[in-house]
């Protein structure tokens, strides 16, 4: 029954992350400019990308922690490296929208061991 259990899992991480695909791919299609609040969260991303962490360059209008423009800086600049792209395509919009994608199917996973942990599997009880 766990491989069953390991079989569902990784149908649904697949289908998840197949969907996010599709929806990533309309959007960027749909929304070629900053959207929403993108509007602050993209020049301040996007400085971070560049290797820019000064105090001084943040956006006030922003009241969350760098944490996430500090993730993806980990997870762009050394795709920047393994794949030679060049700073313009690593930066872009569509790159760092993609970072999200990725993060979201993380948390998929992470909701998945939360689950396992709060419902561990049913046990037969005789009696």
């Amino acid at each position: 029954m766990a491989q069953l259990e390991g079989y569902y899992f990784s149908a649904a991480l697949s289908c998840t992350f197949l969907v996010s695909c599709l929806l990533f791919s309309a959007f960027s299609r749909a929304l070629r400019e900053p959207y929403m609040d993108e509007i602050f969260h993209l020049p301040q991303a996007q400085r971070y990308c560049e290797g820019h962490f000064s105090l001084s360059q943040w956006d006030p209008m922003i009241t969350t922690l760098p944490g996430l423009y500090l993730l993806s800086v980990g997870v762009v600049k050394p795709a920047s490296w393994i794949f030679g792209w060049s700073e313009h395509v690593v930066c872009s919009i569509g790159m760092l929208r993609f970072v999200n994608l990725l993060f979201s199917v993380g948390n998929f996973y992470l909701l998945y061991l939360l689950f396992r942990k709060v419902q561990p599997r049913h046990k037969e009880y005789f009696g």
